[in-house]
C-alpha cells in the first residue's frame, strides 16, 4: 500500500508530491511538513475474501484485511503473527434493543477500543525495527483512553520510551491510573490546558527536526497511520458478525461512531471503500460539534474544546478530519451522503445511560451513550435499517459519571482495579514547546 500526505494545515486535501511505504509512515508518524499519511488508492476486497470471513474469529478476519492492504510490503507470516498477537481478545456484537447492536471493543487490556490500534502498531514497530536502530520515543497526546492503550502496548519493549501528554484534571481518575502508574519506559506528562494543547504540542514537536532527531520521536496517536489502519479491521468484523443472523444479513446497515479526533470514523470510511456495505455513518459528538456543524453549514470552524462527561471526545480541532476530507476529495455533498452529524449534551447523555439501564439493565459509558443517541436519531429516518454503535470503552472507566445514573457500582475489571491501587507519577508541563523539550531532556 502506497501512502501520500495530506496538507499540513486545514481540512482540505493537497496534491501529493511523493509516496511513502507503510514502514516509512509507521516510524515517521507524521508526514514531513506536518501532513498526515493517507492511502494513495484503495481497492475493494474480492468477494471471495469477504465470503471467507463467515464463521471466522476477530483476529482471522483482521488478518484477511491486513493481508489485502499490506501484502505487497510484508509477508503473510509476519502479518499473521502480528495480528494474532495483538488481537488476542474478543469483540462481541451484543443486541441492545430491536434493530440496534453494540460492538464491544473494550475487552482488551486497557478496556478501550484503542487497544486494537495501539497493540497492532507496537508489534509492527517491534518486528520491523532494525537490530542496530537507536532508541525511539513514542510521543502520544491523550484525551483519555489513548494514553493507557499506548502505554500498555509499548510497556517493557527494549529501546522504546513512551511519553503520554494529557490535560491535567480532564481525564477520569481510572484513565489516568492506566498510564501514570506503569513507570519503567513509560512517562506521563500532565499538561496545563485542554487536549487540544496536548495535540498541538505533539504537532510542534514533530515539526522541530532537531527535537525529533535528539529523541527519535514517533507518534502513537491516530495521526500515525500504523495506529489508525487496524481500526479498519473491526468494521469488517461487525458486518460479518451481523451476517450470522439471516434475519439481519440483508438489511441496510447504519454504523454510529462516537467521535473526538475522528480517527475511528476515518477508519470506518476506509472500510466502506474496501467493501463493507455500510449505507451510512453517524458522526456522534458531544458539545464539541465542529464536524456536525460543518456538515450542517459547510463552514469548518475549529474552536477551543469544551469539557464534558464524555471527555475522550473533547476535541475542538480534530486532526483526522483532514483524512476524511481527503477520502471525499473535498466534496461536501458526497460526505453528507455518507455521514450524518449529531451532537448531544451531557444531560442527554446522562438520560440515555439512565434509561437504557432502567429498561435493559445494560450499562454504557458516556461515549457509547453519545453514539447510541446518534444512531437512534438516524434510524428514525431509516426504519428498515439495522444499526450498530461502537462500544468504545468499559463503563467502569467512567464510574464517577455512570454510577450515580445506575444507582450502584459498576464491576471493575481486575487489571483496572490493580492500577487504581498503584502510586501515580507524572511530570507537570506548561503548554509550550520549550517546556516539553525541557521535560523530554530531563527523562
Amino acid at each position: 500500500m502506497r501512502l501520500i500526505a495530506t496538507g499540513a494545515h486545514g481540512p482540505g486535501p493537497r496534491p501529493p508530491s511523493r509516496a511513502w511505504t507503510f514502514r516509512d509512515a509507521l516510524f515517521l508518524g507524521q508526514a514531513p511538513g506536518g501532513g498526515l499519511f493517507v492511502p494513495e488508492s484503495l481497492a475493494s476486497l474480492p468477494p471471495s475474501k469477504l465470503r471467507s470471513m463467515a464463521g471466522s474469529s476477530f483476529a482471522e478476519r483482521s488478518f484477511v484485511v491486513a493481508s489485502h492492504l499490506l501484502a505487497d510490503e510484508f509477508s503473510d507470516d509476519l502479518l499473521h503473527k502480528v495480528v494474532h498477537e495483538a488481537l488476542n481478545f474478543p469483540a462481541p456484537l451484543r443486541p441492545l434493543e430491536p434493530g440496534v447492536h453494540m460492538l464491544e471493543l473494550f475487552h482488551g487490556p486497557t478496556h478501550a477500543f484503542k487497544d486494537v490500534g495501539a497493540r497492532f502498531m507496537a508489534r509492527m514497530m517491534s518486528a520491523l525495527r532494525p537490530a542496530d536502530a537507536g532508541p525511539v520515543t513514542v510521543l502520544a497526546a491523550t484525551s483519555g483512553d489513548t494514553g493507557g492503550a499506548v502505554a500498555h502496548a509499548f510497556f517493557g519493549l527494549p529501546d522504546v520510551r513512551v511519553v503520554v501528554l494529557y490535560p491535567r484534571g480532564r481525564v477520569s481518575s481510572r484513565q489516568e491510573a492506566q498510564f501514570s502508574t506503569l513507570g519503567g519506559n513509560v512517562a506521563a506528562f500532565s499538561v496545563r490546558g485542554a487536549f487540544d494543547d496536548c495535540q498541538r504540542l505533539v504537532r510542534e514537536a514533530f515539526a522541530d527536526r532537531t527535537l525529533c532527531e535528539a529523541h527519535g520521536l514517533t507518534s502513537a496517536n491516530s495521526i500515525n497511520i500504523g495506529r489508525l489502519l487496524p481500526q479498519v479491521f473491526y468494521y469488517f468484523h461487525a458486518w460479518a458478525e451481523l451476517g450470522r443472523d439471516t434475519s439481519t444479513a440483508d438489511r441496510e446497515l447504519v454504523v454510529s461512531v462516537p467521535s473526538g479526533n475522528f480517527g475511528n470514523l476515518a477508519a470506518g470510511l476506509i472500510a466502506r471503500t474496501l467493501g463493507v456495505p455500510i449505507a451510512r455513518f453517524v458522526a456522534a459528538t458531544n458539545a464539541n460539534s465542529v464536524v456536525p456543524d460543518y456538515l450542517a453549514t459547510g463552514g469548518y470552524r475549529p474552536r477551543p474544546s469544551i469539557a464534558t462527561i464524555s471527555n475522550a471526545m473533547d476535541v475542538g480541532d480534530p486532526s483526522n478530519f483532514r483524512r476524511i476530507r481527503h477520502l471525499f476529495g473535498g466534496d461536501l455533498h458526497a460526505l453528507r451522503d455518507a455521514v450524518a452529524g449529531s451532537a448531544w449534551t451531557d444531560d442527554q447523555t446522562r438520560e440515555c445511560i439512565r434509561e437504557l439501564w432502567r429498561r435493559r439493565k445494560v450499562v454504557l459509558d458516556p461515549h457509547t451513550a453519545v453514539g447510541l443517541l446518534g444512531l437512534r436519531r438516524e434510524l428514525r429516518h431509516r426504519p428498515d435499517a439495522e444499526g450498530i454503535v461502537l462500544g468504545t470503552a468499559h463503563p467502569a472507566k467512567f464510574a464517577e459519571a455512570v454510577e450515580p445514573l445506575t444507582g450502584g457500582p459498576v464491576p471493575v475489571p481486575p487489571g483496572l482495579a490493580r492500577a487504581m491501587k498503584l502510586p501515580r507519577r507524572s511530570v507537570a508541563v506548561e503548554p509550550k514547546l520549550a517546556a516539553l523539550r525541557e521535560a523530554l531532556d530531563g527523562l
